[in-house]
């Protein structure tokens, strides 16, 4: 949990508009900027956006821009400046000249989460990985700027020590780091094997969608579910049976938009439960805008994980929180996407897209749980007849499903 002793940083974001974007799009972009730092534990003050064709390479924005949000953060007593894409080195030392506070990446901030969230040994050993990687080449100029700091969001795990602050020695971190992932990845190996040939099944989708609230309720557990981004670090397996059919459950960290490389290569391991998995239930919050978005965001993850063309069901959870606007009938412009109602999105492609099974249910309130449960049943049931064909005490599905 964030501390409430001391008082929350107050923080600025910052973001550009590309070409081919709209404000709307990039505004909801820095909508999760903003979610990303109240999870980190700051309070977001204030929203700059700048329409540009490529990021200033000197300052990301322009000099009229950096020197709008320099005034800003004077006058407020900002603490820290947030940027929604990946800034390089110098970018970073021109940025923190010009506005004298602190200044974070979308990648440090969501490095500096999952330092916050990591709970055992397995998990903050692939963070702390994936900060020194983040941190090498940014080493000039940085650390005399990290000894001034105090703690503070960016500045858990490496960051809050003097002693690594030469090249060799993070490179040798990193070394003893990976060797110790290594080890990490063969025990998580063995124990997937030591599981057997019982079908598995791993929840997969978009950041906050909903895995482990499903996952509590598939599996009858108690996982960790909470309204925050990357609540789950850590895999969670669980054997389920539904009917007479027993299977294992797995639910995974959750993807998100511009997911650092280094986080997905230190979480290997724990990703290989999706690569390893026979049957993925990709989960989407459709009451979320650009849940279409999300859904891309997902499916080129699976593919940069070899699992894109694994069996699948596409889950459309939140229901209950799902709303549309009504259109005006003297509006003659085109359909909006907002303006499709629940039984219309439900038959669009969603639907009947034949690669994927499809259903729509809300985890909180178990609405058409059932029908997840039947789909789920018969889809594992199909992987499950291929490895014991003889086996006959699958029936047809009962009441128990």
């Amino acid at each position: 949990m964030i501390e409430t002793s001391k008082p929350l940083e107050r923080a600025v974001l910052v973001g550009i508009i590309h070409p081919g974007q709209d404000e709307r799009e990039v505004d909801d972009y820095l909508g999760e900027l903003s979610f990303l730092t109240e999870t980190a534990g700051a309070e977001p003050l204030k929203r700059f956006i700048q329409k540009l064709d490529v990021p200033n390479p000197k300052t990301f924005v322009g000099s009229g821009k950096i020197e709008e949000i320099a005034r800003f953060i004077e006058e407020n007593n900002v603490d820290i400046a947030i940027f929604d894409d990946e800034l390089s080195p110098s970018q970073l030392r021109n940025i923190e000249k010009a506005l004298g506070c602190r200044i974070l990446d979308r990648t440090n901030l969501i490095l500096d989460i999952f330092a916050h969230r990591a709970r055992t040994s397995h998990a903050r050993t692939q963070v702390e990985l994936a900060q020194y990687q983040y941190l090498l080449p940014r080493l000039t100029g940085m650390w005399t700027h990290l000894e001034r700091q105090r703690g503070g969001i960016g500045l858990r795990g490496p960051g809050e020590t003097e002693i690594e602050t030469d090249r060799r020695i993070i490179r040798d971190r990193i070394t003893l780091l990976k060797l110790q992932l290594k080890k990490i990845d063969t025990q998580m190996s063995t124990q997937r094997k030591s599981r057997g040939k019982m079908v598995r099944v791993a929840l997969v989708g978009y950041t906050n969608v909903g895995k482990s609230t499903l996952m509590n309720m598939l599996s009858k557990s108690d996982v960790f579910a909470e309204n925050k981004l990357f609540a789950t670090l850590d895999t969670t397996v669980r054997k389920v049976v539904i009917g007479t059919l027993p299977f294992l459950l797995s639910d995974t960290v959750g993807f998100i938009r511009k997911l650092p490389h280094d986080l997905v290569e230190s979480f290997k391991s724990t990703l290989d439960e999706v690569r390893e998995s026979d049957l993925l239930i990709h989960i989407v919050d459709i009451s979320h805008p650009n849940f279409e978005e999300q859904i891309k965001v997902v499916d080129e993850t699976l593919r940069e994980l070899k699992a894109s063309e694994k069996p699948s069901i596409i889950v459309f959870n939140k229901i209950d929180a799902f709303s549309y606007t009504v259109k005006d009938e003297d509006d003659l412009g085109p359909v909006l996407k907002e303006n499709y109602s629940l039984p219309d999105l439900k038959k669009s492609w969603m639907a009947s897209d034949k690669n994927h099974k499809t259903v729509f249910i809300s985890a909180i309130t178990k609405e058409n749980i059932e029908e997840l449960r039947k789909l789920l049943y018969d889809e594992v049931k199909k992987i499950h007849i291929t490895r014991y064909p003889f086996n006959d005490y699958l029936g047809e599905t009962d009441s128990g499903i």
